[in-house]
């Protein structure tokens, strides 16, 4: 089991997040506490109405990733999740690539199709064929990252004679799908790495447009319903899934009264197949939130991976 933790870049900024040096400070401490990953999210342009119901705001995932590359050496930069269908897949490749090249191939690329139809409209992208548009924009970057011209019309854009350079450091590059539905699925196992289902019960699971995802009975399920298509399209590259544990994908500042049966989820979710987890810790404050980091890395992650290893 490996851990990407969330740099909290969503904050009121009154400690100090939103600088180059909260997040060089924060991207330090998630990699000496031996997490493996820290991931932003992507909302460019989301409505105030979203804001103002439980949304948050995000700065530009590349912009941070590129920051906390600088000031990490091992730490993986993970986008959890890039909205691809929101961008051109050149502009998203070159950026990609980019990142990925000055990091010594750090870069792991979350994506996903969104869900919220004013950011779409905002941005100029095709809500109701954002499925189709992920798609064609996944193979698009695999094409432009070959190094080689590309040439590819559809009813989206043109490309004649089109290069992305210089290419990622890694090859292939690395990308998780996310989403619970049997399309998300599929996307993941037929094109991309790795996939990212996420907790989903209720409300939640209705407006991220999502199908519910809310226990371990249910995401087994899914687990299975994944390798019987890689058996059916012949698969023999492993899936990478990467999956909150339920009920500590936002720790609370008093979740270490409960170390013990967060131990006891996570290796749950190892034994079931997760190979990566994601989660949040608190933030009151960039001192505080690096506390948590420190303590996160000592009580769970390295019994989490004692015990992974000793299974």
């Amino acid at each position: 089991m490996r851990f990407s933790c969330s740099l909290p870049l969503d904050d009121i900024d009154e400690g100090g997040f939103l600088s180059i040096d909260g997040i060089s400070q924060m991207a330090q401490a998630i990699e000496q506490a031996g997490l493996d990953a820290a991931f932003v999210t992507d909302h460019p342009a989301p409505s105030q109405k979203w804001l103002q119901h439980g949304g948050h705001p995000t700065l530009d995932p590349f912009v941070v990733l590129s920051v906390a590359a600088a000031a990490t050496r091992r730490l993986r930069l993970h986008t959890h999740i890039l909205v691809l269908a929101y961008r051109n897949p050149f502009i998203v490749a070159k950026s990609v690539a980019s990142l990925d090249r000055l990091s010594g191939g750090r870069f792991t690329m979350g994506i996903g199709t969104g869900y919220l139809k004013a950011e779409y409209a905002a941005v100029g992208a095709n809500f109701d064929e954002r499925g189709a548009l992920t798609d064609e924009a996944i193979k698009v970057m695999r094409m432009a990252w070959s190094g080689q011209p590309v040439n590819y019309v559809s009813k989206y854009f043109s490309a004649r004679d089109a290069c992305v350079l210089p290419m990622p450091a890694q090859a292939p590059l690395p990308i998780w799908a996310g989403g619970n539905s049997a399309r998300a699925i599929r996307r993941a196992v037929e094109l991309c790495e790795g996939w990212c289902p996420f907790p989903a019960a209720g409300v939640l699971s209705t407006t991220a447009r999502t199908e519910e995802l809310s226990n371990m009975e249910q995401l087994r399920h899914k687990i299975m319903y994944a390798r019987e298509l890689c058996e059916q399209v012949g698969r023999t590259a492993p899936l990478e899934i990467c999956m909150s544990a339920f009920g500590h994908a936002t720790m609370k500042p008093d979740a270490r009264a409960n170390t013990t049966k967060m131990i006891d989820d996570y290796a749950a979710l190892a034994a079931a197949g997760v190979s990566w987890t994601t989660v949040s810790l608190p933030s009151p404050s960039r001192a505080a939130f690096i506390e948590h980091v420190q303590w996160f890395g000592e009580e769970v992650v390295s019994r989490v991976s004692g015990r992974s290893r000793s299974q």
